[in-house]
């Protein structure tokens, strides 16, 4: 099975506000950077949209490993979203989960594969979640896509 090596970035200007997600892709020596901006959304939908656009790249199951400075995102995946299916997506204070469209987004596309969270600390100098910031700010500068809003979190 191949191993692919995704980290991600997701940026808002204001919150919500216009923002953007970089994402980059490693399998073996073969790297490619992705970026892309929104008009109007928030900082967790564009954290949750860098991991999702770079799983809907995969062609076949792999194992993954996603890198990424949002707790929002590793903890979801690991350790709320059981909770949250069992309640019928609802929150523990037995309220509605926030972007609860792309949380079903994200866990349908991690079922199809083996996926490792891995949190970094953001700003503090790990080489691809730096540019991958350096990619989502740059997308929030030219948003190209509709209204990505949700649920506002």
């Amino acid at each position: 099975m191949k191993e692919v090596f995704i980290y991600t970035d997701g940026a808002c200007s204001h919150n919500p506000g216009p923002g953007g997600f970089g994402v980059i892709m490693r399998y073996k020596e073969h790297e490619k950077e992705f970026s892309q901006g929104y008009i109007l959304t928030t900082n967790n939908r564009m954290e949750l949209r860098a991991v999702i656009y770079g799983l809907s790249l995969l062609k076949e199951k792999c194992k993954v490993v996603i890198t990424t400075d949002s707790q929002y995102v590793k903890n979801g995946m690991t350790s709320w979203i059981e909770g949250w299916k069992r309640r019928n997506w609802c929150s523990s204070l037995n309220q509605a989960v926030k972007n609860k469209d792309l949380w079903q987004e994200l866990d349908s596309l991690c079922n199809k594969h083996e996926v490792t969270f891995r949190w970094v600390r953001g700003h503090a100098g790990h080489s691809e979640n730096e540019r991958c910031d350096r990619l989502a700010v740059e997308a929030t500068k030219g948003p190209n896509k509709i209204e990505d809003i949700g649920y506002i979190d």
